[in-house]
């Protein structure tokens, strides 16, 4: 049975930003995303990407009254790890809800949706790394490569007007770094310094030899867009040197089709095992209603990914 999408690019999953999918080998489809009160974490599932529109919204854990995980729960991920579950996600404390970081939560139980969580508490850096989660750090990815597992991030540094950059290191357990922080990439471009200076939101993509990361770049209004780093699949995945950026943005506003500030991707296999998803969100309008915080109107979309001379496109 083949996936059937009802309409590419067009709203798949309204108010729910940062959408993160994956397909668990129980056959389910588990779908995760920020929502505009950011003060939770939810689940779907289904036996079908379609069938997560209409799936049941379960709230599998809250923030916090005050304290760490108070506030600003952002950019939820669940993935599967030495049979377990876990959910990586961001946020602030109630009393500071700018002092970002990333948390780690756990569950044994076979369905996720229903199953108990314990918290994990706060990423762990490497045993001999000092800086890594000092500042604003926030949208985690994790990816398995040849035996390894590696956790990407976003994090800002310096002061006045910060650069978020983004940061790689292996992992030594699911809440845990082994390796020193490795700067990935820093907005260099144009592109990606509008409004704001920022290279935030990994994704990863294997395909025809090669590690592809999308991330997405400058502020969060119709400036907000894709860019891509690739890496050969026999090349160091921590030596930067080895990854290749992209020139320019390979997904960004389409004014035409109404699709405003696109980003903060994942990307899943289609039923049929074989056809790559990217599932982003965007706005149906150019600006905000209200602030870039307080607009909800941020939709999950589904994209087809389109392969040409090896390499991933993301065309309307």
């Amino acid at each position: 049975m083949k996936e059937k999408i009802t309409d590419y690019n067009g709203l798949f999953i309204t108010q729910r930003a940062d959408p993160y999918i994956m397909k668990h080998t129980d056959g389910y489809y588990y779908f995760t995303a920020s929502v505009p009160s950011f003060d939770r974490i939810i689940l779907r599932r289904s036996k079908t990407i379609e069938g997560l529109k209409e799936a049941e919204e379960v709230t599998i854990w809250r923030a916090h009254e005050r304290g760490i995980m108070g506030a600003h729960i952002w950019a939820p991920e669940i993935h599967y790890l030495d049979g377990k579950w876990y959910i990586y996600f961001a946020a602030g404390e109630t009393e500071n809800i700018w002092n970002i970081r990333p948390y780690v939560l756990e569950s044994k139980e076979e369905n996720p949706c229903t199953g108990n969580w314990i918290e994990l508490g706060m990423m762990q850096p490497s045993d001999d790394d000092e800086f890594s989660f000092r500042a604003f750090s926030l949208d985690a990815t994790v990816f398995e490569h040849k035996g390894k597992r590696y956790y990407v991030w976003a994090e800002k540094v310096g002061v006045g007007k910060q650069i978020s950059n983004l940061y790689i290191s292996e992992m030594e357990t699911p809440n845990k770094l082994k390796t020193v922080q490795v700067l990935l990439t820093t907005p260099d471009y144009d592109w990606e310094r509008k409004g704001f200076w920022v290279n935030e939101g990994p994704a990863i993509l294997k395909g025809n030899g090669k590690l592809f990361l999308t991330y997405s770049a400058s502020a969060t209004d119709e400036n907000y867009c894709m860019g891509m780093l690739e890496i050969d699949e026999k090349e160091d995945i921590l030596d930067p040197r080895a990854w290749k950026k992209s020139r320019y943005p390979v997904l960004k506003t389409a004014e035409e089709k109404g699709i405003f500030g696109p980003g903060h991707n994942s990307f899943v296999k289609a039923e049929d095992g074989v056809t790559d998803l990217c599932i982003y969100h965007a706005r149906p309008y150019k600006g905000y209603i209200g602030g870039a915080l307080s607009d909800p109107n941020r939709h999950a979309m589904i994209m087809k990914v389109e392969w040409v001379d090896g390499a991933p496109t993301f065309t309307y």
